[in-house]
């Protein structure tokens, strides 16, 4: 009675009664198993038997007893380790070797635990404390302050600015105005907060003098220390134009032409008569016309 044989698909030596590897659905004997599909050590450069354990990081491969620290030479198996510079190292010689140090309590920030940076500084996480309250600020929003950092609601109660002219409280100290040739541009702040001349005051409760007009973020300029936007600025103290009537302002980088304590407008210096434009033309005067040369002279 005939037997069905059972070989190694490599050597074709008999597998019965012996040990086999099998891979993807094909047997073979140990030897042959190792010879063509073991993983060498990284460490001591031989073949990583049936028998061993191999335990593989980034596609490299240890024995169990080379799997160790290569500062302190501590079995790394089943335990926590770091890689660096090609190296494994348990987590003692990485933390004492390349981890920071906490800015507070001053001991190594362990890899793996949670920290907080800013500003180049390190801090565990339960060591960044806002400077009033004491409390761990963690992952919410925080003001740095002299020296110190503040969690949002004990900095505006520390720090809050009040608005000149509801007199209520600005959540942040609001940045300085941008000046540009007496005619303002605010530079809001993300809570609402402006400033003109050193004095706080909320986004909304800036307002024109004259018409009541929200002024930030819009250009403006001031008389006698009070604010005013442009149009109302212009009607109430900017020259008038004879040929027009309508306000003369240099705010908007409008030119003008003077004579003899009268303003005009570019556009609007033109000969009474022939409305020609005067502009670096000779002209003539009769009482309160302006004439081009060629209309007085026929007068």
């Amino acid at each position: 009675m005939s037997t069905e044989r059972f070989d190694c698909h490599y050597c074709k030596e008999s597998l019965l009664g012996n040990k086999y590897v099998m891979k993807e659905d094909t047997q073979y004997c140990t030897k042959c198993y190792e010879n063509l599909f073991s993983n060498c050590c990284e460490v001591c450069s031989l073949p990583i038997g049936c028998n061993c354990k191999d335990l593989s990081y980034k596609d490299c491969h240890w024995h169990e007893q080379c799997f160790k620290c290569a500062k302190c030479s501590r079995p790394l198996a089943e335990k926590p380790f770091a890689a660096k510079d090609e190296q494994l190292l348990c987590t003692e010689c990485y933390s004492h070797e390349y981890s920071s140090k906490c800015s507070t309590c001053k001991k190594t920030i362990m890899p793996g635990s949670r920290k907080m940076d800013y500003k180049g500084n390190s801090w565990h996480e339960t060591c960044f404390l806002c400077h009033r309250c004491q409390q761990p600020i963690g992952t919410k929003s925080f003001i740095p302050k002299d020296n110190g950092y503040f969690c949002v609601s004990c900095f505006e109660k520390q720090f809050a600015y009040q608005c000149c002219a509801c007199k209520k409280d600005l959540c942040h100290p609001p940045p300085l105005c941008w000046r540009v040739v007496c005619v303002y541009l605010l530079k809001a702040i993300t809570t609402g907060g402006v400033t003109y001349n050193d004095k706080p005051w909320h986004r909304e409760c800036f307002l024109c003098i004259g018409c009541k007009k929200q002024l930030s973020g819009q250009r403006f300029t001031s008389r006698e220390n009070y604010p005013y936007c442009l149009d109302c600025f212009s009607n109430l103290y900017a020259k008038k134009c004879v040929g027009c009537t309508k306000p003369i302002t240099s705010l908007a980088g409008a030119k003008y032409i003077s004579f003899e304590e009268r303003q005009w407008h570019s556009e609007c210096f033109t000969c009474m008569q022939c409305s020609v434009s005067l502009v670096g033309r000779g002209f003539l005067t009769q009482r309160d016309d302006i004439l081009c040369t060629d209309c007085g002279r026929e007068k």
